[in-house]
């Protein structure tokens, strides 16, 4: 069942269930917190429509810049201006940033503990048709490895949202950080009275008694592809928790170790590259401190290609039947 204190959308198993696209809410996040703080500024690479920076444009012209295709200008910019108090959010393709432009990443923000917010948008596979070149798929490693930077993949657009809000004010807004996005659309499935802290992981699917058997730790769009896994692994008498691991950096060591110690068994969940992505995290916290066998839901060390979203989250094993076998296969270990 859904986490009855979480306050999560009753209509998540409906046929109707709305869907917005993720990176909607990073924009009308923005909006906010460019009305609740001046020091708020935006900045993009010649894709403001495309990353939803175009309210905060056209509210606010006198805060917004836009650099051109031009990622390395677009990130030392923003450093330079948070050097002098500003809270820069800056936007482009994950591809190109950080894709493009780690280097200057690493070295005029990171490096220098600035609080610049790069946001990533059209990450992961489900870029479709754009081809493996536009299919940011190692972004994750490349920001996590990066001391001071933190790392977060909201699962919808209310929180994404949220996350935008929080990154804007208090301590946050003095802190670098790396904000995923995905294009497609990805049913709501937190409302706006669901609990979201940073660097907080939360369970969002329980079984209705008894024990959960195993772990599903799910990030991005496809928590909900997890929880629908679990809702009818149910129905075949297989329980399951599933974790919405948002904050990949930093990561909730606790609740992740007190998931394992109840199942035993985790499947992690991610719309990236295996190797250096969240569930390399998830397998380093539990490394340390509570190893149990892991089964890693991602895109196994392979480009991406053209093809329609769905069509290429199945082809490459990120889909709801090769979720279900990675449960019912750590199942049948004997451990």
């Amino acid at each position: 069942m859904l986490n009855p204190k979480l306050k999560l959308n009753p209509k998540i198993f409906n046929d109707d269930v709305e869907q917005v696209p993720i990176r909607k809410g990073f924009g009308q996040g923005l909006l906010i917190a460019g009305e609740i703080d001046e020091n708020v500024v935006a900045l993009c690479a010649d894709l403001t429509d495309s990353t939803q920076m175009n309210f905060f444009k056209e509210k606010f012209p006198d805060r917004f810049i836009e650099i051109g295709v031009a990622e390395q200008n677009l990130v030392t910019v923003a450093s330079g201006m948070s050097a002098m108090g500003k809270i820069p959010f800056c936007s482009s393709y994950a591809m190109f940033s950080p894709g493009r432009n780690w280097e200057q990443i690493r070295t005029t923000i990171a490096y220098n503990d600035r609080p610049v917010k790069i946001v990533g948008s059209h990450s992961g596979i489900s870029v479709g048709p754009d081809g493996g070149t536009h299919q940011a798929l190692e972004d994750i490693a490349l920001m996590r490895v990066m001391p001071n930077m933190q790392v977060f993949s909201p699962c919808d657009a209310i929180e994404a949202k949220k996350i935008t809000l929080e990154l804007a004010k208090g301590i946050q807004s003095k802190k670098p950080a790396y904000l995923r996005l995905v294009r497609e659309k990805t049913p709501i499935i937190t409302t706006e009275e669901t609990p979201m802290e940073l660097g907080k992981a939360e369970i969002y699917w329980m079984p209705d008694v008894g024990m959960a058997e195993v772990g599903i730790i799910a990030t991005g769009g496809l928590l909900y592809r997890a929880i629908m896994v679990a809702k009818e692994l149910e129905r075949e008498g297989i329980k399951t928790k599933v974790m919405n691991l948002s904050s990949i950096k930093p990561i909730d060591t606790e609740a992740i170790i007190a998931l394992a110690k109840e199942t035993k068994k985790i499947v992690t969940v991610e719309e990236h590259q295996i190797a250096g992505g969240m569930g390399s995290a998830v397998a380093e916290v539990l490394a340390q401190n509570f190893p149990v066998p892991i089964e890693f839901i991602g895109v196994k060390d392979r480009f991406g290609q053209s093809g329609t979203p769905d069509e290429l989250i199945e082809h490459y094993g990120m889909g709801k039947n090769a979720i279900k076998e990675a449960v019912k296969k750590l199942i049948a270990k004997k451990i």
